[in-house]
């Protein structure tokens, strides 16, 4: 030390410079370790927290909306749990519907006491009904004014599919039941072009029961948003051969059949 001021030898070991740059080194990798330890915990707990999330978002969702949810299912609207509350909308729902209470418990996420009772078969059984109750329960609900306006927003949006007949270019459709008994026909849809029905493209919403749309809706429907019903179309396509049309015969004229030649006399 030379006037209070520090001096650095100059014959300096350089074993022990290079040991202590070392160890500077370490530490310094080691500081970075601990940092990206630490970034991957933070990583790791906001996963956790993002799965632990979904899984609570999961848990929250109501069985309508998870039926509604199902491939296949996008021609249903959700129904409002208080109009599936009031009696009076189910009236005569019971006697159609097998395990009703049970199914109805399981539409409106209730818990009921019994569910320990049932055989899995029967559990089974319950699911099944609960989708035929809630689907008859559609069909009125679509019929209110709620129901409309939620049906309104999927017909917008083309959830129903478009009309497959190259003259309605693409005009979006309306789900519609050929029969109001339960198990009767499967559900069409309804061009409101040329008012005709079609099944729908997909084989998962063909195999849906039409009696949950009923063969009211689209035609109530239409007549409520008068706006949306377009000008019928009239063209329709003309069958050729070579450029020209064929001749068709006129059905109301009397057919004649040939009559057998008489044999030669001898």
């Amino acid at each position: 030390r030379e006037g209070g001021v520090c001096v650095q030898e100059e014959d300096a070991d350089p074993g022990q410079a290079s040991g202590e740059h070392a160890l500077l080194l370490g530490g310094a990798a080691r500081a970075d370790g601990a940092a990206d330890k630490a970034g991957e915990d933070t990583d790791d707990s906001s996963d956790d927290a993002s799965s632990g999330n979904s899984s609570a978002d999961e848990d929250e969702q109501s069985w309508i909306s998870w039926f509604c949810s199902l491939k296949g299912n996008e021609f249903f609207c959700e129904v409002d749990e208080e109009y599936i509350q009031d009696d009076f909308n189910l009236s005569g729902l019971s006697s159609m519907v097998p395990y009703y209470d049970y199914a109805l418990d399981l539409i409106l996420d209730v818990e009921s006491p019994n569910d320990d009772m049932l055989t899995e078969q029967q559990h089974e059984l319950v699911e099944s009904a609960a989708e035929m109750l809630y689907g008859l329960i559609h069909a009125r609900y679509i019929l209110t004014s709620r129901g409309m306006v939620a049906m309104l927003e999927k017909f917008k949006q083309c959830h129903f599919g478009r009309c497959p007949r190259v003259y309605c270019n693409n005009h979006p459709c309306l789900p519609v039941g050929t029969s109001d008994v339960f198990r009767t026909a499967t559900v069409k849809i309804y061009c409101p072009k040329c008012e005709d029905i079609y099944f729908p493209r997909s084989k998962y919403q063909g195999n849906i029961d039409g009696a949950y749309f009923g063969t009211t809706f689209p035609h109530l429907f239409l007549m409520t948003y008068g706006y949306l019903k377009p000008q019928k179309c009239t063209v329709t396509y003309v069958p050729r051969i070579f450029g020209f049309k064929i001749h068709i015969p006129n059905s109301s004229a009397p057919k004649t059949t040939p009559e057998l030649a008489a044999p030669a006399a001898e």
